[in-house]
């Protein structure tokens, strides 16, 4: 069959599943997307949060490395479910939650969406401007919303050369900053200062396991093009890789610099993280390579952002209107409201950066943490990889409008949480009882398990074998 998608300038597809003839590419591809995404100054921020919140760096940098081992295996399984199905994520939640019941988890990824790109736009803005030689922030947000729009509107293998850019350029400027940093900095005096604390080292797993965990309801977004007969374990292998090895890299240059900047070996990196990445790397052209580096990371992760809330905003509509796709101009409309949004908040954004970004992924993790566990257990334990596809657009299929024993036990799995949350608005009981410790995503992640397993494979309704529908 010709493919009649492959010479079009803007993707096609949206929310249908991808046929056979339009699969491309290879799992490494999920490497480089996910390395270079996470590659990138928002991940050095997230990491310097563990130190600036009062772990010793060396513990840090253990907790840290913990917790994007264990969300990035999870998010990595989440991978391995499109070159299978086809689909974007979401809409394969369906299948746990029900055609109408889905929008319950999607309104709320929506919002991760846009928190996350208005926070990234923020300070991608600032790099601009450090490239342009000017001060006024507006100028720099508004330019790189415009850049995250054309890049997210062109779709797919456009974000995937951008991750493939970004992987090089993310190489080469995080090699020079990491030299730089040794050479600047006593790094081996930094580590060991402080003796282990619990609260700061689950701290600094929370940090990393949210940061990993919030890309499980866009990554299969990413993988869906590959062909079917792609390996699991490869596109599992090559996503845990590239997104685990760079956030990590990412994140411990994070620990090094903050600690520095509070030891006092010069600048300070709390209060202006991009230029103190800039001066870091020299003056003149140096920085201006720098601040371009800091550009293309955020543009890759915040188009990650904009193409995904897109998918998750259409696959509420069409839950409501019966659809399965969208024309390219609905599309486009999708895309533009949400970058409009981003740059609005970006524009206004507190100047309490740090602290606000850590509650909210600390947030973001307590209310994902549940709706990974359904999706996964259900894909994997009880459907075993089959699905009904063209059951996920039908509201009175197999699926059917709402799954009962999902949406409540999804509500359960946040609900429990709070009591161990420790977060600055609400500290829970058990968690003043331990010290402070949040361990509200462990919590959750194992009493969704066990609440899930057993309630929902009384009620399975997949099918005996994998249902696609007709290719077209």
């Amino acid at each position: 069959m010709v493919d009649q998608a492959k010479d079009c300038l803007i993707e096609i597809r949206s929310i249908d599943m991808i046929p056979d003839h339009e699969r491309h590419g290879t799992p490494f591809s999920q490497f480089t997307l996910w390395f270079g995404a996470n590659m990138q100054i928002t991940s050095v921020v997230d990491g310097a949060l563990a130190v600036v919140f009062g772990a010793d760096a060396l513990w840090a940098f253990i907790g840290l490395l913990i917790g994007n081992i264990i969300g990035g295996a999870v998010m990595a399984l989440h991978s391995a479910q499109g070159p299978r199905l086809g689909l974007p994520q979401m809409i394969s939640s369906r299948a746990q939650f029900g055609v109408i019941g889905a929008i319950i988890p999607l309104v709320l990824v929506v919002i991760m969406y846009l928190g996350f790109a208005s926070t990234g736009t923020v300070l991608s803005g600032q790099a601009v401007n450090g490239i342009l030689g000017i001060e006024t922030p507006a100028v720099g947000i508004i330019i790189f919303g415009s850049l995250t729009a054309l890049l997210s509107i062109l779709g797919y293998k456009y974000i995937h050369a951008l991750g493939r850019i970004a992987t090089i350029t993310g190489i080469l400027g995080f090699t020079y900053l990491t030299v730089m940093a040794f050479s600047k900095f006593p790094v081996a005096s930094l580590f060991g200062v402080k003796p282990f604390e619990l609260t700061t080292f689950l701290l600094a797993i929370s940090l990393s396991a949210g940061w990993q965990l919030t890309f499980g309801p866009y990554v299969a977004d990413y993988s869906r093009y590959l062909p079917r007969s792609t390996s699991q374990s490869a596109t599992f292998w090559n996503t845990f890789m590239g997104s685990v090895i760079g956030t990590q890299w990412a994140m411990t240059l994070g620990v090094i610099i903050s600690a520095a900047s509070l030891a006092g070996y010069g600048g300070n990196f709390l209060k202006n993280q991009v230029g103190y990445l800039g001066e870091l790397g020299g003056i003149g052209i140096v920085s201006t390579l720098i601040y371009m580096v800091i550009v293309i990371g955020k543009l890759t992760v915040n188009t990650l952002n904009a193409y995904g809330s897109f998918m998750s905003m259409l696959t509420i509509t069409t839950a409501l209107n019966g659809k399965k796709s969208a024309t390219t101009t609905q599309r486009t409309l999708f895309i533009m409201g949400m970058i409009i949004a981003s740059v609005f908040i970006a524009i206004l954004a507190s100047k309490d950066f740090l602290n606000l970004f850590k509650n909210f992924v600390l947030v973001l993790l307590m209310v994902f943490t549940p709706w990974s566990v359904i999706n996964l257990v259900d894909f994997y334990w009880l459907s075993k990889e089959k699905i009904d596809v063209p059951a996920l657009y039908d509201p009175n299929g197999r699926y059917g409008k709402w799954n009962v024993p999902a949406i409540i036990t999804y509500f359960i799995g946040v609900l429990i949480q709070i009591p161990f949350l420790a977060q600055a608005m609400y500290t829970g009981p058990i968690t003043k009882m331990l010290g402070g410790t949040d361990i509200s995503w462990i919590v959750g992640l194992i009493a969704t398990s066990l609440i899930y397993y057993p309630w929902a494979i009384r009620f399975n309704v997949a099918p005996a074998d994998m249902i696609y529908p007709e290719e077209s």
